[in-house]
C-alpha cells in the first residue's frame, strides 16, 4: 500500500455544478489508491474558459468543459484533447436578468449587453446564439466580464437590462429567492460537454485517464436505476429535488468513446456561420485523441 505522500496526483477541474455529481462519488472512493494513484477534484467556478486555461498550462490533468468552448480554444491553440463525451444531451441556458430590472421579455431588448464569465466561454459563446436566435446585431452586442456566479449576484443589484445566460438548474435557487428573473431559455445544438485531457497527462499516463474516464462512465449509469440519485444530488448541490428530478428526465451522460464526426462537425460549422472563428476547413479529428476516442464518421442515434 503506498503511503499518501507517494502518490502520484491527477487533478480534476470542474464546474461546482450537479452534472459532475458522477465524479464526485469516484473520487470519494479513491479507487486507484492501491496502484499509488489520488484523484482530486477542483472546483472552478469562473467556467470553461478558466478550465481551457487549466488545461493548456497543464495545472489540470482532466477537465470538463463545454464542448463549444473546448472547440474554439482547441483552434486557438490548446494542446489538449477530447477523450470523451462526459454529458452527452444539451444543456439548457437560463436566460436571465436582475429581477430589479422592469423588462419582461426578450422582445423588449434591442441592443443587450450580456454577463459573462470570462471571454471564450460558454456564457460568452452562447450569446452569439441568442442574438443568432432573436434576431440581433452580433456586433451590437456589449459584454462584461463578471467571473463567475457570486459576480451575476453582484451585477444584479443594480436594475439595469444586462443578460445572464447560465444553466437553468444551477441558477433555480436564486430565481426560487427572487434574485434572478429567469425570462427564458436557449439549449444548446449538441451535446454539452466534453472530457478534456492536457497534453503532458496523455503523454505520461493516458492508460489512467482512459480507466479514471471508464469509472465515470459506469458511476453515471447506475444513477438511471438508483432510487436516491436525486435526493443526494439535491442535498449535495442545494437544488430543490423536483428540480433535480425533473432536470434527471432530460440528462443523458456518455457510456462508451464513441464520438460522432458529424456532431463535432455542427459545432464547428454554427461558430463559423456565427463568426467566431475562422471558416476555414476544420477536421473532427484535431479535437479527440483518436487512441482513447472511437471516432466514427456519422453521428450516433
Amino acid at each position: 500500500m503506498f503511503e499518501r505522500n507517494d502518490m502520484k496526483k491527477i487533478n480534476i477541474i470542474g464546474v461546482p455544478e450537479h452534472f459532475n455529481f458522477p465524479w464526485i462519488k469516484v473520487i470519494e472512493r479513491q479507487p486507484l489508491k492501491d496502484e499509488g494513484i489520488e484523484l482530486v477534484w477542483h472546483n472552478e467556478s469562473r467556467g470553461s474558459g478558466a478550465m481551457n486555461h487549466a488545461i493548456r498550462r497543464g495545472e489540470a490533468d482532466l477537465a470538463l468543459i463545454l464542448t463549444e468552448s473546448f472547440i474554439k480554444d482547441k483552434i486557438e491553440g490548446n494542446p489538449g484533447k477530447i477523450i470523451g463525451w462526459f454529458v452527452k444531451s444539451p444543456l439548457v441556458w437560463g436566460i436571465h436578468l436582475s429581477s430589479l430590472c422592469p423588462v419582461q421579455s426578450l422582445s423588449e431588448l434591442k441592443k443587450p449587453t450580456f454577463l459573462i464569465s470570462r471571454y471564450g466561454s460558454g456564457s460568452h459563446l452562447m450569446a452569439f446564439l441568442l442574438a443568432e436566435r432573436e434576431g440581433w446585431d452580433p456586433k451590437s452586442l456589449q459584454f462584461e466580464e463578471i467571473g463567475n456566479l457570486d459576480g451575476a449576484k453582484k451585477s444584479f443589484e443594480s436594475p439595469e437590462p444586462k443578460i445572464f445566460l447560465w444553466e437553468k438548474f444551477t441558477t433555480k435557487p436564486l430565481v426560487d429567492q427572487g434574485l434572478f428573473k429567469r425570462i427564458n431559455e436557449i439549449p444548446t445544438p449538441w451535446p454539452c460537454f466534453v472530457l478534456v485531457a492536457s497534453e503532458q497527462s496523455l503523454n505520461q499516463h493516458a492508460d489512467v485517464l482512459k480507466k479514471i474516464r471508464d469509472m465515470v462512465y459506469d458511476e453515471a449509469q447506475k444513477f438511471k436505476f438508483s432510487l436516491n440519485t436525486s435526493q443526494a444530488i439535491s442535498e449535495f448541490y442545494g437544488i430543490q429535488k423536483k428540480d433535480i428530478e425533473e432536470w434527471l428526465e432530460s440528462t443523458s451522460w456518455a457510456e462508451n468513446n464513441n464520438i460522432g464526426a458529424e456532431e463535432l462537425q455542427k459545432v464547428i460549422e454554427t461558430l463559423q456561420n456565427l463568426q467566431i472563428i475562422k471558416n476555414v476547413e476544420i477536421k473532427p479529428n484535431i479535437f479527440v485523441d483518436e487512441a482513447l476516442v472511437n471516432l466514427l464518421p456519422t453521428k450516433l442515434s
